[in-house]
């Protein structure tokens, strides 16, 4: 299903090695790269490395977690462009407009289906 677009690479970060390998599955469909890295550290540290187009971001990691991650990402000049998904069991609404608070572009709610990981490549694209 190789979607021509600008979404050339993509970064997971996801400490569940089930869940980080699932989102890979899905995204590896799309033809574009995918990096993965398993806590908010490693997100931020790809980020400004790989600049990638678009971050998939869980929030409950060891260490600095996702929200943490996300603002950093987010005010930082070199990676700031870069659309952060917050993909996450925490689903309260709280947790939402903390996420948008943090720059977060979108959250996506676990258990999730393929089709809403792929709706948000495809926004971005």
């Amino acid at each position: 299903m190789d979607i021509n677009m600008a979404v050339n690479k993509i970064l997971v970060v996801e400490d569940d090695p089930v869940q980080q390998q699932r989102l890979r599955d899905i995204l590896k469909s799309t033809g574009a790269q995918v990096l993965a890295g398993s806590n908010g550290q490693e997100g931020v540290a790809l980020a400004e490395k790989e600049s990638p187009d678009l971050i998939f971001m869980d929030i409950v990691m060891p260490g600095m977690d996702g929200f943490s991650a996300c603002r950093q990402i987010t005010n930082n000049a070199k990676t700031k462009g870069i659309p952060v998904v917050i993909v996450s069991s925490k689903h309260q609404e709280a947790d939402k407009v903390w996420a948008q608070l943090q720059g977060a572009s979108a959250v996506i709610a676990k258990p999730y289906t393929d089709q809403e990981i792929l709706d948000q490549v495809i926004r971005y694209s």
